[in-house]
């Protein structure tokens, strides 16, 4: 009884239909907000975009539901849509934030100095959306599998979702003909992704010229040169000319103009209020008559993830530069250390975590698709700020500290305290040290793209810990500098997630070449995510392993898709991502029933796979899914308490009996969703007794703990 119980109370009810309702009211308050879409003075198209594409995918979902589940079940078999109906939720709102902002009735100035070259639409809202539309729609099909109570239907549904992650659709022209409506990437959205950016910025052109050309007495001396200045910065960008610095007297004599405090110990930066707006300030003087080129460079660069200039001035003498750019609340290294405590060890959730990795890591792909290389990346390096829309801690982080505009010589002291007391060197690639002590002081060290994916290695060790690298060890100074050449790293906690472990270990690995590319992390952080948001109990630091390696998984889309490999002048588009997702799921399902395939042929010839999972053919009959998985599961328990480990190569494989565990857990998963659907709760204690008994009483007892605690 205290056992029956204990199941009812891990099975609570799940409000799926509620977090698909929410959708539909966000839905409903954009198509109000687009009323007024003539309204958005700046960056409409996008706004026009960002909704149709939301709109796209409601119903797109919305279909996909009424295809494959039955509304009476939504308290039983809908269990497994919760959370990536909650992600979609996410995404979703904060979109129709990004068109409330766009709406607000702010000073046009203000709000041109501030979107003119914003691509937070397409690289950050069209984004999420696209990578968690992929998840929902496979959580769909999942349930879809177990909806409904007849067994002829449910295997014949199993074997028409088999079919369509096929070997054969993992290629890009065929996923786009055969699933790009679905996927939310159409011809006509992938067009208009390209193309909507520079539809704004000339409509953005046109409206500024249409203000000056109205009459000198509508436009105030200072309004005129800020005109003339966006005027500039737009068709430089047209050209990708360099941008030229305005005087720096347009700023500084602007009557709202106002410094409001410093920022961080030095002088560098500092908050400002401009044009009835927030910005910080980047104050550079000192000789930077020689950066203002490549300042003017930097100016074309934009991303969500970076911290990029929206307009820069400088004095006659060029002994002054102004940068000025987006406000955000503080370093990554700070705000670990503040939220880090006695009652939380852990800075952040592991969802919250990997998301914060992937925005870093997406900055960077970024930057490397420029050829632009940090040589200084760390967590004081890191700018975040609170997600406006999230209740479970998300943030938003722009990657900043690069560029020429970076090393000019300040008149301030460096410190250790910009790591919160970390030695910079920690941060560094081991060959970047040795050529740092090769070069001494006065030499130039040569940064390269693999010297950056080390030092995002130790930024992941610090997100996921919460300690700084090496915080620990007694060596300090040369001799922590010579041990880390020498391959020492931070050692990791125990029940750390072996998923994302073996990832950093990956980025901070001694041979440059063997580290991944941005890209390739970008990838793997993607399906990660995926994996924490349809396995939510996984979320837990020390969660089970997924099945497949994910390393092993971008190795194997790397050897079939060459290109994505291949330094690109810009990384592929975010119209790439449900693909990229779709071509990790097909190689993720061959890589599985290879492993499976490998355990049957060296478990003998009983004639019967032990996973239950053979591909089905329209010839063959169809079993009961209870006939099929209890022999089936009958067929492995009986070779596991037969056989003695020693005696099997399995044993001898690594990581081989963690992963029989999680097998057979997945098996016991797949009964008991079954049986829970046919069975009251007090008959399936029975079942599952009846199907452990031949492991023995030991493992029966294991096995049944197990299974309480296992995903369902």
């Amino acid at each position: 009884m205290l056992m029956t119980r204990s199941i009812s109370a891990l099975c609570p009810s799940m409000p799926a239909l509620e977090e698909f309702r929410q959708i539909g009211e966000v839905i409903g308050s954009l198509e109000a907000l687009m009323v007024f879409q003539d309204d958005i003075q700046i960056n409409q198209k996008q706004c026009c975009l960002l909704v149709d594409m939301l709109k796209c995918a409601f119903k797109t979902i919305a279909d996909t539901m009424k295809q494959n589940l039955r509304f009476e079940e939504k308290n039983t078999k809908w269990k497994i849509l919760e959370n990536p109906l909650r992600e979609l939720l996410r995404v979703f709102k904060e979109a129709e934030q990004y068109v409330k902002q766009s709406l607000e009735t702010k000073d046009f100035w203000a709000k041109a100095i501030v979107l003119y070259k914003n691509t937070d639409c397409v690289e950050f809202h069209i984004h999420n959306l696209l990578s968690c539309v992929p998840i929902v729609i496979e959580a769909i099909e999942i349930a879809g599998e177990i909806s409904g109570s007849d067994h002829d239907e449910i295997q014949k549904k199993r074997f028409i979702y088999s079919m369509k992650y096929q070997k054969e659709c993992k290629d890009p022209i065929i996923f786009q003909w055969k699933f790009g409506k679905q996927y939310m990437v159409p011809q006509k959205f992938c067009e208009r992704v390209g193309l909507v950016w520079n539809e704004d910025k000339w409509m953005l052109q046109n409206k500024i010229q249409g203000k000056k050309n109205s009459g000198s007495c509508t436009l105030t001396k200072h309004e005129k040169r800020l005109a003339d200045l966006l005027l500039k910065n737009l068709n430089e960008m047209e050209t990708e000319s360099d941008h030229k610095l305005l005087p720096s007297s347009v700023l500084v004599n602007s009557k709202d103009y106002q410094i409001r405090r410093r920022l961080g110990s030095g002088s560098q930066y500092k908050e400002i209020q401009w044009l009835g707006e927030t910005f910080c300030l980047k104050h550079l003087y000192g000789d930077v008559k020689s950066l203002i080129p490549d300042i003017s460079q930097e100016l074309h660069l934009s991303h969500p993830n970076i911290m990029h200039i929206s307009c820069g001035f400088t004095d006659e003498e060029k002994r002054e530069c102004f940068l000025i750019m987006e406000l955000m609340s503080k370093d990554l290294s700070s705000y670990i250390k503040e939220i880090i405590g006695p009652r939380k060890r852990v800075p952040f959730s592991l969802p919250v975590a990997i998301d914060l990795l992937l925005q870093i890591a997406r900055g960077m792909e970024y930057l490397h698709s420029k050829k632009i290389y940090h040589g200084e990346l760390s967590p004081a390096n890191i700018l975040v700020k609170a997600r406006s829309v999230s209740t479970e801690g998300h943030l938003h982080a722009k990657v900043c500290g690069f560029g020429s505009s970076c090393s000019i010589n300040l008149p301030q002291k460096p410190n250790v305290n910009q790591n919160n007391g970390a030695l910079p060197f920690i941060w560094f690639a081991p060959e970047v040290l040795a050529e740092q002590e090769q070069a001494g002081n006065g030499g130039n060290i040569k940064y390269t793209e693999k010297s950056d994916v080390y030092s995002f290695g130790m930024i992941c060790f610090e997100v996921l810990t919460g300690k700084v690298p090496f915080e620990d060890s007694h060596l300090q100074g040369d001799k922590m500098s010579r041990n880390i050449r020498a391959g020492e790293r931070p050692l990791f906690p125990f029940h750390s997630p072996k998923y994302v472990t073996s990832l950093t270990k990956k980025c901070w690995h001694t041979d440059p070449y063997q580290r991944p590319s941005f890209s390739s992390i970008c990838r793997v952080l993607r399906y990660v995510k995926r994996f924490l948001v349809m396995n939510p109990e996984h979320s837990q630091q020390d969660s089970p392993l997924p099945p497949v390696d994910y390393g092993e998984i971008e190795a194997a889309i790397l050897r079939s898709f060459p290109f994505l490999g291949n330094s690109e002048p810009d990384p592929l588009p975010v119209t790439q991502i449900p693909f990229q997702m779709f071509a990790y799921r097909v190689t993720e399902k061959e890589k599985s029933s290879t492993i499976h395939r490998d355990i049957n042929s060296e478990s003998g010839s009983d004639g019967a796979s032990a996973c239950g999972d053979d591909p089905v053919t329209a010839d063959d009959p169809i079993p009961s899914p209870t006939e099929k998985k209890i022999a089936s599961l009958e067929i492995l328990t009986k070779r596991l308490s037969i056989r003695k480990p020693a005696d099997t190569n399995v044993s001898k494989q690594p990581g081989s009996i963690s992963w029989l565990k999680s097998y057979i857990l997945q098996q016991f998963r797949l009964i008991f969703l079954f049986l829970k659907a046919t069975l009251p709760s007090s008959e399936i204690l029975k079942k599952v007794d009846c199907l452990t008994e031949p492991l023995g009483h030991q493992k029966q007892h294991i096995l049944l703990i197990l299974l309480l605690f296992a995903p369902y």
